[in-house]
């Protein structure tokens, strides 16, 4: 039996392989052929040993996402139109607010190297104001890493299985500034409260913040153009496939005959 699933949380090569790994691992199956472009996978096995619930299981486990896609194709004469409008969307509207709340993030962060009104120093100036200054940084990279949550949430499951791809390099990095960041803020706390002045100027000076929301900004913007381009690359692929002739004509007995060029000479359609 062959059976067709969605796939969802694959970005790149590395991803695609693991599904395939993890599929092709059980007892029962035949073949599996992901296809990262359409997010797609065909899965070749014994209905007798494996059912459908059991390869969405093994794909949910290696952090994927997936479904299965239920369609007759010995009706269906094109090929499904490969749509990534949903996630260009979801992505789009994450660079944005990550955008809007780098702006500020990085501003503070090195407003001493501007041109600052005096207002702004004021507020986020001085050994008195380094709480102030830190924990603003603070409040603007959370918004940031609560819309590029996946990051996370993927790359720690995919590390803790010992399968790490660039979400969990992603997901070290700014875990590490953040973790570091809000340290630095109970050190800056520590050192007003015992009139360490030394403390309060060396970890105002080590927040990192801002490099979180960098991290998690620039790569979204490269998830957003890497998903516009696969949308772009499908529908060229899609369109490049309907140039494909609809019928053939062979030679049995002598004689010329149309065919539907979907069937194979056996009079089958081509995957049964």
């Amino acid at each position: 039996m062959k059976t067709k699933f969605a796939i969802q949380g694959m970005t790149c090569s590395s991803c695609q392989t693991h599904v395939e790994r993890a599929v092709s691992k059980l007892e029962g199956v035949k073949s599996a052929n992901v296809n990262l472009l359409s997010n797609s996978m065909v899965v070749e096995y014994d209905e007798t040993i494996l059912n459908d619930d059991k390869i969405i299981k093994s794909v949910i486990d290696v952090g994927y996402g997936a479904s299965s896609v239920k369609e007759d194709t010995k009706v269906s004469k094109k090929e499904p139109k490969i749509d990534n409008q949903d996630s260009i969307k979801s992505m789009k509207k994450r660079l944005t607010i990550s955008i809007i709340f780098w702006i500020p993030l990085m501003y503070i962060a090195m407003y001493h190297m501007f041109p600052t009104p005096q207002a702004i120093e004021e507020i986020f100036g001085g050994a008195e104001n380094a709480i102030t200054f830190g924990f603003t940084q603070f409040l603007l990279v959370i918004p940031i890493v609560y819309v590029n949550q996946n990051y996370f949430i993927s790359g720690f499951k995919k590390l803790f299985k010992k399968m790490p791809n660039m979400d969990s390099l992603i997901a070290i990095g700014s875990s590490a500034a953040i973790v570091y960041g809000i340290y630095a803020i109970f050190m800056i706390g520590y050192g007003l409260g015992h009139g360490q002045m030394n403390l309060v100027h060396k970890f105002s000076m080590d927040l990192y913040f801002e490099s979180a929301g960098t991290i998690l900004t620039l790569i979204t913007v490269g998830k957003f153009l890497e998903a516009k381009s696969k949308g772009k690359t499908g529908d060229a692929i899609r369109k490049l496939m309907n140039l494909a002739p609809k019928t053939a004509i062979v030679l049995r007995n002598n004689q010329e005959i149309e065919i539907d060029a979907r069937r194979n000479f056996d009079g089958r359609y081509r995957g049964d």
